[in-house]
């Protein structure tokens, strides 16, 4: 038995929470899959640091390599809760939620068939990926990347370059924004 099995006071606190309600703590510990909040309402967890956890891809709207790079041991922070992880007996919650979402302010502002400018981020077998904006990149396909197509990235540019870019389509639901590099006039 791990403790977590009875603690009928932490199971009725996490069942009080609604989705999108906000949570405020401390940071109690930063582990490679997430961090543990020490939430400063109800009752602490009988086995980790902390009864609020955020997941790394909660953690912030762009790529985190490591927690650290967002939080540290004793930071406060006010989160937006996610879900009661039954199996662990823990708020699971969100901190980019309650940070503006760089790509929804960047697609407010551009239209398909704009012009961009941006270095190549990386190199996939099927594109690349430009930045064009604080925490917003886009793909170019493989076919979009020049005329006649390349049999691979790699044959065109490199990570660092810079090009310049046509906005091919943008959807916001799902966050991606493809470009073309072979239809800029």
């Amino acid at each position: 038995m791990d403790g977590r099995s009875e603690q009928p006071e932490l199971r009725a606190f996490l069942a009080s929470l609604h989705r999108g309600e906000l949570l405020s703590g401390t940071v109690a510990a930063i582990e490679r899959f997430g961090v543990f909040v020490a939430l400063d309402d109800g009752p602490a967890h009988p086995v980790f640091p902390g009864v609020g956890f955020i997941t790394i891809p909660e953690l912030s709207w762009t790529p985190v390599a490591a927690a650290s790079d967002v939080v540290r041991v004793g930071q406060r922070v006010t989160c937006e809760f996610l879900q009661f992880d039954t199996w662990n007996l823990e708020a699971r919650l969100s901190l980019r939620a309650t940070r503006p979402d760089p790509f929804q302010e960047f697609a407010d502002g551009i239209a398909v068939g704009q012009r961009l400018r941006g270095p190549v981020t990386k190199l996939v077998p099927f594109g690349v990926f430009v930045r064009v904006a604080d925490g917003v990149e886009g793909l170019v396909h493989l076919q979009e990347l020049s005329s006649p197509p390349a049999e691979a990235p790699s044959d065109v540019v490199r990570v660092g370059d810079e090009i310049t870019v046509v906005v091919t389509g943008l959807d916001r639901e799902r966050r991606r924004l493809t470009l073309s590099r072979r239809r800029v006039r």
